[in-house]
């Protein structure tokens, strides 16, 4: 068989209305009736239905058909005819065209299958209408995300993946044999990306990141990506603006873009489109006193919010919840302290909508040398892992801070998926690191 028509993608499928196209991909279902065969042909890009009638066709590419079952491969050659009644508008009168490969007893079949199954067979399951969706979402996610940054001119900037030092203690980190010493995997790139920012003023490292903790809830995953802006010359409401403003350009985006895929995961698009600034914006301490009237909650004030206390808070409103000024004892050591309540830090987090609980946290970076010293030492850290630290604020030290997005966490909040490791290629946690 010889292909003259040009090749085209289902989702494209509109600029090639009336013409012949070949089409190359997956069979995704298939039912056949007499001397007609109905292939749901999907490709990556979408799925389309192929009519292939005995009378319009070879005999042999007929049969083979026929004998093909799910996931079998195709090149299928036809015409692009508009069909009010098909899903995307359009299907394929198939004239020609041949099965590349017939697959046999594809394990991940239409009926109900359990988690476990379906993610021992990753690899497989991306296949999936739903898990297309999904990723088609993350790529929509990352995209804006990078030109939301790109747009207002800032550097992207990678930190490493290495680190030589445990500097927030050992319990969360994965420990490597590096050559002949030892090194952890990153929790965070921050702290990286704030001597790029030095150098370049407003940069951004977006990447894996690896987190030993033995969490087993449906927000935690061993390794995920994040986003994490840095800005010289920013203070704390300088943060939670730029926080605010990529929040609601990536779900714009997302909705712009990915309609087909959102209708896909039966997604409440009205939810989304209520994500606009400005957000509500609400202190630590009257978030505690919502919390502690309650009846749920079991919140006791000067404790970090859980999942529970996040999941009430965040259900309030309509749109992301921005919590500032936590007590300087449950945040990190480099988070600047408040002058004017020097037991609460410039910090914020963002809790997404629909109780999915935190998005983002960020904060304005203690830029004063004597006071991170302090701040070292009360958190019995060693002081030689930060000289490289402390060098910058000992030349050229100005205002500045940032924030880091999980970006699983994200995809699952505007996609409405309620686990995040469905927001992932190939998920990673404390009991699974297959396939």
């Amino acid at each position: 068989m010889t292909d003259t028509a040009p090749v085209a993608t289902v989702e494209r499928l509109a600029q090639f209305a009336g013409q012949t196209v070949t089409l190359r991909g997956w069979i995704y279902h298939k039912s056949s009736k007499g001397k007609l065969h109905f292939v749901q042909l999907r490709d990556g890009t979408g799925t389309v239905q192929c009519v292939v009638f005995k009378k319009n066709v070879p005999e042999e590419l007929f049969e083979a058909i026929g004998a093909s079952g799910q996931e079998s491969s195709l090149s299928l050659v036809g015409e692009v005819v508009a069909d009010e009644r098909a899903p995307g508008g359009y299907e394929i009168q198939v004239r020609s065209g041949e099965v590349l490969q017939a697959a046999e007893e594809y394990p991940i079949s239409p009926k109900e299958h359990g988690a476990d199954f379906l993610l021992s067979r990753r690899h497989l399951w991306l296949r999936s209408r739903r898990q297309w969706a999904i990723m088609r979402i993350r790529d929509a996610v990352v995209t804006a995300l990078r030109g939301f940054f790109a747009e207002r001119d800032f550097l992207c900037i990678d930190s490493p993946m290495f680190t030589p030092n445990a500097c927030e203690g050992t319990s969360t980190l994965f420990e490597v044999d590096y050559f002949d010493r030892h090194a952890f995997l990153t929790q965070s790139g921050q702290l990286y990306a704030e001597a790029s920012a030095m150098a370049f003023g407003k940069v951004y490292c977006f990447g894996p990141t690896f987190r030993a903790e033995k969490s087993k809830t449906r927000r935690h995953l061993t390794e995920f990506w994040m986003l994490e802006p840095e800005v010289a010359f920013a203070d704390l409401n300088d943060v939670m603006q730029l926080a605010e403003d990529m929040m609601v350009y990536t779900v714009g985006q997302v909705l712009e873009r990915r309609r087909t895929e959102l209708e896909v995961l039966e997604r409440d698009v009205s939810k989304l489109e209520a994500i606009q600034g400005p957000f509500p914006r609400i202190t630590y301490d009257e978030a505690a006193k919502i919390l502690v009237e309650h009846p749920e909650s079991e919140f006791k004030p000067g404790d970090d919010f859980g999942a529970p206390d996040e999941t009430i808070l965040s259900e309030s409103y309509d749109r992301p919840l921005m919590i500032t000024h936590y007590p300087v004892g449950v945040k990190a050591f480099y988070m600047k302290r408040d002058p004017e309540q020097p037991d609460k830090a410039l910090c914020v987090d963002v809790l997404g909508t629909e109780g999915v609980g935190e998005l983002i946290g960020g904060s304005q970076r203690e830029d004063d040398l004597d006071l991170l010293l302090e701040r070292i030492q009360e958190h019995d850290l060693p002081k030689e892992a930060f000289e490289w630290y402390l060098d910058l604020r000992r030349y050229g030290s100005v205002p500045h801070g940032g924030f880091g997005l999980g970006l699983e966490r994200m995809v699952g909040w505007i996609a409405g998926v309620e686990h995040v490791r469905e927001c992932i290629p190939y998920p990673r946690t404390i009991y699974r690191i297959e396939p």
